[in-house]
C-alpha cells in the first residue's frame, strides 16, 4: 500500500508561483511512476505532469514551460513547481502513483490551488 500526502497549495495572484510537494510512504518509491493531476469545478480530472523512475517527464500542453515536476527518491517525495500561474490553473491538485503497468492506483487527498486575476 502506498500513502500520499500533498502540501503547498494556496492562493496566489496571476503570474505568481507555488510549489506543491507530495510525500510517499509504502513500497519502494523509486519503482513508482508519479503524477500530478488536477480537477477544476465542473471539469474532468486531467493529468498535468508525470515522472518515471529514471526521471523522464511528461506535461500536458497547457503547462509546458511553466510547470516542472521532479522527484527525490532518497526522500520519497515528488514536487511540482508552478510558475507564471494563470487563473485557469485554479483546481484541486492531486498527487498519484502507479506501478509500471496499470492505472494510477494510489491517490493523495488533494490540495487547493487558487489563482486570482
Amino acid at each position: 500500500q502506498v500513502q500520499l500526502v500533498e502540501s503547498g497549495g494556496g492562493l496566489v495572484q496571476a503570474g505568481g508561483s507555488l510549489k506543491l510537494s507530495c510525500a510517499a510512504s509504502g513500497p519502494t518509491f523509486s519503482s513508482l511512476l508519479m503524477g500530478w493531476f488536477r480537477q477544476a469545478p465542473g471539469k474532468e480530472r486531467e493529468l498535468v505532469a508525470s515522472i518515471i523512475r529514471n526521471e523522464i517527464t511528461t506535461y500536458t500542453d497547457s503547462v509546458k514551460g511553466r510547470f516542472t515536476i521532479s522527484r527525490d527518491n532518497a526522500r520519497s517525495t515528488v514536487s511540482l513547481q508552478m510558475n507564471s500561474l494563470k487563473p485557469e490553473d485554479t483546481a484541486v491538485y492531486y498527487c498519484a502513483a502507479r506501478f509500471t503497468t496499470g492505472p494510477y492506483h494510489f491517490w493523495g487527498q488533494g490540495t487547493q490551488v487558487t489563482v486570482s486575476s
